[in-house]
């Protein structure tokens, strides 16, 4: 059977139109204006290229720069309102300009004040100003209203509003000139940490995915999973999972990732008898979990990299094991709903074979090996990124139906560059946010907060956290809520993960540690393995918690992009998406209480946990779908529910025990089924939802 019958055809164009984490409203580009965009993409492409290779250039001037060209381009693709795009779009290219003018500015007239002992004239104030304005208009029009708000009420607390608080949350305030200074010249603003992530990690790794999906890996990476997938129970399903791993990773964002392989699986799992709603729900709880598949993980491993100081590979290495758990999860949940619904899997011959398509397309796994071989090596990903870049074009040459002419080289330069524009926003608009907190000392007060509230109590510390999440995501995308998250939250996680290190290996109390402040303190004596495994575990719950609202009605993005597609009730479907993606909550807790699952203790107990771990998926999900070998009562499910319990427990004891009662209930029930004929219950109606 071919591709096309298959309607295994890749949906490059939602690559070319969905730039980010959001959906929003682009442009209608004319002739002129798209090889505007296209030519200037490419040379935004070939300067991040130069620029983290050869090139050399202070580090803020870079992230200066960095900032002219992704503005440059957002105002020309993102009008102020859909309605008036044509009207403004005068002033949007005066506003390109002036992006361009205020980037420039400061590579040119930077060392004039250096000279002038760091005294800043009117001008530079002036422009400063213009910066921050462009910043949260550009951010406005690509992302909503939420996170320009957010910064300017942190601006507005550091500005005048801190000294009407009380308590530790009074800050008497800063100057304007102050501020502006800070927001544009310093290292803690615009051009700070997060713009350097921006300028080169993710610039580099989106670029990279750009060049996958031009080569035509995106179209391989279906037919892979069709060939390995579609002849299992729920197959079209089972694939979409598969593909949207693969396919999320290297695009980092889940509604691009929805659309791109929903596509796809979409109608095929509708064609074999799930029902829209869930076919949305699976593909929207599949592409979420992209972002959390290494090697890439979107933007946010290479922040958290960046922020922890912990090596990337190490991160992508122990985020490896809760990632694979978290596909199989949503994979139990479709097993069982394929058989709950006697649902037929796709013949093997009407399937393409294995071995064909990799015939045709192994090459596509040579940038990959590459990319991971260098960061195992040593290399930073940075060059790791762009060497990747480099053996795409090479790779694609080995097989002579996947050569990448000149053509494709310039679209994939262009479209890298596009695909950037909404996520640098993000990033860049975050960087007023991150300056204002590490002015006026707003994480480490937050912390103590959320210590307080919660009693010393991890578990409702996590579920402090876990709603926090879901207010953000509602109108944050997941980058920016993981940047808030991990500065305001991540602390006070981390200090309460050590508290029983210091009470067991310190002589401290917990009455002694009650004082969120002896407890901050006394975390800067903790051994730094300690210290380190407790951080990752921390930043990687966080994000992973970032990712909800994907999935998390009433906000959800991926879930209504997927219902868009699958032509279900947008709400239904993010239920289905919800309750498909449950690991996604389940899991950071799992680490969080068993950190061998990131491989932080002895290799036995890692294998131990991450096995009772699965099977406490498999478990959970028969207590929600309500199948297992038949269909199961409420008296049943409960017990089910209970076994999920003591195999998540973190105790050797308890998981022995869950899987005791597992393979009593599976006993029970395959002796008690022969008495039925078929899979369900003598004389019983064929499942409906």
């Amino acid at each position: 059977m071919s591709k096309e019958e298959l309607n295994i055809v890749p949906d490059n164009s939602l690559q070319e139109e969905d730039s980010g984490e959001v959906l929003v409203a682009q442009r209608d580009l004319n002739q002129w204006q798209t090889k505007l965009i296209y030519g200037f993409g490419i040379l935004t492409s070939l300067f991040h290229l130069w620029i983290n290779t050869v090139g050399i250039m202070p580090e803020i001037q870079r992230n200066a720069v960095h900032f002219g060209l992704i503005l440059f381009m957002g105002y020309i693709l993102y009008p102020i309102n859909k309605k008036v795009e044509k009207k403004t779009l005068p002033l949007d290219y005066i506003l390109s300009l002036l992006s361009l003018a205020v980037a420039f500015y400061l590579v040119l007239f930077e060392d004039a004040l250096h000279a002038r002992n760091e005294v800043t004239t009117t001008v530079d104030l002036v422009f400063a100003g213009i910066a921050i304005v462009l910043m949260l208009e550009i951010t406005r029009r690509t992302t909503g209203w939420l996170i320009p708000t957010l910064s300017i009420l942190f601006l507005s607390y550091a500005l005048y509003f801190g000294q009407f608080f009380g308590g530790m949350w009074n800050f008497p305030g800063v100057t304007v000139d102050r501020m502006l200074y800070r927001m544009y010249f310093a290292p803690d603003g615009i051009f700070g940490t997060i713009a350097t992530i921006s300028s080169t990690f993710v610039f580099l790794f989106v670029l990279f995915g750009a060049f996958l999906i031009k080569s035509g890996a995106g179209d391989f990476i279906i037919k892979l999973a069709v060939s390995l997938l579609g002849h299992t129970t729920g197959g079209p399903a089972k694939m979409a999972v598969f593909a949207s791993g693969m396919m999320g990773s290297v695009s980092g964002s889940a509604v691009a990732n929805t659309v791109g392989t929903g596509s796809i699986t979409i109608p095929m799992m509708k064609k074999i008898g799930f029902k829209p709603k869930f076919a949305g729900g699976v593909e929207a709880a599949a592409s979420t979990g992209g972002q959390l598949m290494p090697p890439i993980m979107g933007a946010g491993a290479f922040i958290m990299a960046q922020w922890t100081q912990i090596s990337y590979l190490v991160i992508i290495g122990v985020a490896l094991i809760p990632a694979l758990m978290y596909f199989l999860s949503v994979t139990f949940f479709i097993h069982l709903r394929a058989k709950k619904r006697r649902i037929q899997p796709i013949p093997k011959e009407d399937l393409p074979r294995f071995r064909d398509v990799i015939k045709e397309g192994w090459n596509f796994f040579i940038p990959i090996i590459v990319l991971v071989t260098l960061l195992m090596k040593g290399f930073t990903p940075t060059f790791a990124a762009s060497l990747g870049i480099l053996s795409i074009i090479a790779a694609s040459w080995v097989n002579k139906n996947t050569r990448m002419s000149f053509r494709d080289v310039m679209d994939a330069l262009a479209l890298g560059a596009k695909n950037m524009v909404t996520t640098g926003v993000i990033l860049l608009c975050s960087g007023i946010v991150i300056g204002v907190v590490l002015m006026v000392g707003m994480g480490i007060k937050f912390s103590m907060m959320i210590t307080t509230i919660a009693g010393g109590s991890i578990f409702l510390t996590i579920v402090l956290i876990a709603l926090a999440s879901l207010v953000l995501g509602m109108g944050l995308p997941v980058t920016a809520s993981y940047i808030v998250l991990a500065v305001l939250a991540a602390p006070s996680l981390v200090s309460l993960m050590m508290k029983d290190y210091i009470i067991a290996n310190m002589g401290m109390t917990a009455e002694m540690l009650a004082n969120p402040q002896v407890l901050q303190n006394m975390t800067a004596l903790v051994p730094n393995e300690v210290a380190q495994g407790a951080l990752l575990a921390a930043h990687l719950l966080i994000f992973w918690y970032s990712q909800d609202a994907n999935v998390t009605p009433p906000v959800c993005l991926a879930a209504y992009s997927a219902a868009g597609i699958a032509g279900s009730k947008p709400l239904e479907t993010g239920v289905e998406s919800w309750k498909l993606a449950k690991g996604l909550y389940i899991i950071p807790i799992m680490f969080i209480f068993e950190p061998a699952i990131l491989f932080q203790g002895p290799l036995i107990e890692t294998v131990e946990f991450v096995i009772a771990g699965v099977l406490g998926l498999f478990v959970f999900a028969i207590f929600f779908e309500g199948y297992f070998v038949r269909d199961l009562n409420w008296m049943f499910r409960i017990f089910f529910g209970i076994n999920a319990f003591f195999l998540f427990w973190p105790s050797h004891t308890m998981n022995f025990i869950g899987i005791g009662i597992f393979i009593a209930l599976f006993v029970f029930l395959k002796f008690t089924n022969k008495k039925v004929n078929g899979e369900g219950r003598a004389g019983e109606p064929a499942y409906s939802e």
